[in-house]
């Protein structure tokens, strides 16, 4: 199996996820990528032994791909590096949408073929799309003609599904889930039980989430006091060498959105090594406080905020309420006026809820915005 992991990823299990990265304000206002740091990351990733990179469409406005194009794959030849894209459901309506869409994509990525690509974010509310459309088929034949060299999906469901998927498709070559500790037993996401199901199928995983869109780098002060007392390393570097512990995962996705994250990752996943027994005490401490904590589990993924009619920042506005229960101070208040400045406030939802069809971790956005706008908005009218 492990020789499988080498020849499907290479050796090293960090990849770099190019769904956060820097960004800088243009003259215009407008928000861009930072290509200039972005190149810089990409140098010491690939020079320090790393080689795998993921995007996607959709990322960054679409700006994501364009970065690999700019970053990576016009800097270096094909043979240094291993990319991912995926086919999302959002951009597509008939199966005859697939072809131009992929087409543009290894245009956008500067490229001729990809090693990788994923059926993206599957759930029980896009699945019947897929099938609907045959894009299994379709990335199949991509495979056929040399476009594609390996074919998975990644998920965001119930372990039911996927055992249902794969079942369905056997063809399929690699699943990517969402993994972290503080998933690990959660009962709305169920990684464990969803990882299980990819390991009773003898499918390779990648991990994606696994600090939690940035929760468990940046814990409440308990939970991080709990950390630092093993002094061995960031908050960041427990959560990702949990992930990459587990044997059935192949590669680890972190997005970095700056050096100091991309410095700090590739420190302790250069000489990888498993969680011992006090690491692996110690990130359970850690699960149960958080679990105390009651916070959103939101992972900014920003799904949510590119189709909203009222262009409410969703995910900002929720950090905004979790820091609120954390640290009961005015910072959150300030920042939600900050994030409503030019945004809709959460009173400016009009419950269309397509944000919840979206959301790959399943969240009741429309009553949770509903309590923000009790919590932020009565403070400062």
């Amino acid at each position: 199996m492990e020789n499988l992991y080498k020849e499907l990823f290479g050796a090293k299990k960090l990849g770099f996820g190019m769904m956060r990265l820097p960004m800088h304000k243009q003259a215009d206002g407008t928000e861009a990528v930072d290509t200039e740091q972005v190149c810089r990351m990409v140098d010491e990733f690939l020079d320090r032994g790393f080689c795998y990179f993921d995007t996607a469409h959709g990322y960054l406005d679409g700006k994501s791909e364009l970065a690999v194009r700019d970053c990576l794959t016009s800097r270096y030849p094909r043979g240094r590096y291993l990319l991912t894209d995926k086919l999302t459901s959002s951009f597509f309506k008939k199966e005859e949408d697939i072809r131009p869409l992929f087409e543009s994509q290894l245009k956008a990525c500067g490229v001729e073929y990809f090693d990788f690509y994923l059926l993206h974010s599957i759930t029980a509310d896009n699945y019947d799309h897929y099938c609907r459309c045959h894009a299994f088929e379709a990335a199949q034949q991509l495979k056929a003609e040399g476009l594609v060299r390996h074919v998975g999906f990644s998920f965001h469901d119930k372990p039911e599904l996927l055992r249902r998927i794969l079942t369905e498709h056997p063809e399929i070559e690699v699943v990517q889930i969402q993994f972290n500790y503080a998933d690990y037993e959660d009962p709305g996401v169920q990684s464990r039980a969803v990882y299980e199901v990819c390991r009773e199928f003898h499918k390779p995983v990648i991990v994606m989430e696994p600090v939690k869109g940035g929760r468990l780098a940046n814990l409440p002060p308990q939970a991080a006091q709990v950390l630092e007392n093993l002094q061995g390393g960031s908050a960041a570097s427990y959560a990702v060498r949990f992930a990459a512990s587990y044997e059935s995962v192949g590669m680890v996705l972190s997005g970095m959105s700056t050096t100091e994250q991309m410095k700090d990752n590739l420190s302790y996943m250069q000489a990888f090594a498993p969680l011992n027994g006090a690491e692996k005490a110690a990130v359970s401490q850690v699960c149960s406080l958080l679990q105390t904590q009651n916070l959103i589990a939101c992972t900014n993924c920003r799904y949510c905020v590119a189709g909203c009619p009222k262009e409410i920042l969703i995910p900002d506005l929720f950090a905004c309420l979790n820091a609120k229960k954390q640290y009961k101070d005015w910072n959150s208040d300030f920042y939600y006026e900050v994030n409503t400045t030019g945004h809709g406030k959460a009173s400016d939802c009009i419950k269309c809820g397509q944000c919840e069809h979206v959301c790959p971790q399943h969240l009741p956005i429309r009553k949770l915005l509903t309590k923000a706008a009790a919590v932020f908005e009565k403070a400062n009218s």
